[in-house]
């Protein structure tokens, strides 16, 4: 008998339908959601830090205080197109990012970084280069959120995926404690110089493997610290603030807190206790754990000794910040 030939996709088949969508929304934009989930009776129920929280057909809609508004459902697409756009924010956002930013869709590179503004664990740095089957792949999977992730489980799983994409071009750069604070000291004290030349680092090395015209720096100085050490004449680097929105940075962003992550897991498996980021006083009072468990010339394996907190830590005065240079 003849073989059944595999059945094709057609291939004006439509992509599937989002199924979640998150808004800022204004104070009285919020009022007129609630309202028209008021008038139509919809099931209303409790969440944690939301305003409302309504039932629909096939849609949950819940308003936080933040004002981000998150639409959740089979019926995501309609109500927001429909309503959310045309009656309340009348403004389509939904599905036109092809019209509004069409330089998402480009193939060019993205730069992030991680761990910055935490005590415990290194600077991370990630440069990606994606082209835009890659980047429509991602944003299926969640991406465009990436900031608003706070699972690390969920950026290590997004992280794979990215790592995993065939052709895609990812480029890091992380020191271990000792190393990064021994630079930290070789460039001048200043960590946007040295955040700066990693960032150069890992966008040639990217470059090595995929030539691209430009890419999106997600902007951490007021002057092109990056472009100017940069060894590559025909490639502009853009930079601007919230850069993530760009998707081909979000994935960078994925990149670098993914390496910041794991590197922080080996750091607690070291200290025998999961290590929190940032700045805070619980942070504070595992570094006093650190000093007294293995005293305070080990605190710079775990920690970044240039922070205010390594000084609290340590028992020394706390150095004047240094005045800012426009050259910097």
């Amino acid at each position: 008998m003849p073989k059944k030939r595999p059945k094709q996709q057609p291939l004006d088949e439509e992509p599937p339908k989002k199924t979640i969508y998150t808004i800022k929304l204004t104070d009285e934009q919020m009022q007129q959601v609630k309202q028209w989930c008021d008038k139509r009776l919809w099931s209303f129920y409790e969440v944690d830090h939301a305003l409302f929280a309504f039932k629909g057909d096939k849609i949950n809609i819940v308003g936080y205080k933040s004002g981000k508004l998150v639409v959740q459902g089979k019926k995501t697409e309609d109500w927001v197109t429909y309503v959310l756009e045309a009656e309340i924010t009348n403004t389509p956002l939904l599905g036109y990012d092809d019209i509004h930013h069409p330089e998402w869709f480009e193939t060019h590179a993205g730069l992030d970084e991680s761990g910055k503004g935490d005590f415990f664990g290194p600077l991370t740095v990630a440069t990606v280069i994606a082209d835009r089957p890659m980047i429509e792949k991602w944003r299926e999977a969640g991406l465009q959120d990436s900031k608003k992730i706070t699972s690390d489980a969920a950026i290590l799983k997004l992280d794979k995926l990215i790592c995993g994409t065939k052709g895609v071009v990812v480029k890091r750069m992380a020191f271990g404690m000792p190393k990064y604070n021994e630079l930290y000291g070789k460039f001048g004290n200043n960590l946007n110089r040295l955040l700066a030349w990693m960032h150069k680092t890992a966008l040639e090395a990217a470059l090595q493997e995929r030539k691209v015209p430009w890419g999106m720096l997600d902007q951490f100085s007021k002057t092109p610290m990056v472009q100017r050490q940069l060894k590559a004449p025909d490639f502009e680097l853009r930079m601007m603030t919230k850069a993530e929105a760009d998707p081909v940075v979000a994935a960078a962003s994925v990149c670098a807190r993914a390496e910041y992550v794991r590197r922080m897991n080996k750091l607690s498996e070291d200290f025998g206790e999961k290590l929190l980021k940032g700045a805070s006083a619980q942070v504070r009072k595992q570094g006093e754990a650190i000093v007294e468990k293995y005293g305070k010339d080990k605190l710079g394996d775990f920690a970044k000794l240039h922070f205010r907190t390594a000084y609290q830590v340590l028992g020394l005065p706390v150095p004047e910040k240094k005045a800012w240079n426009k050259g910097e």
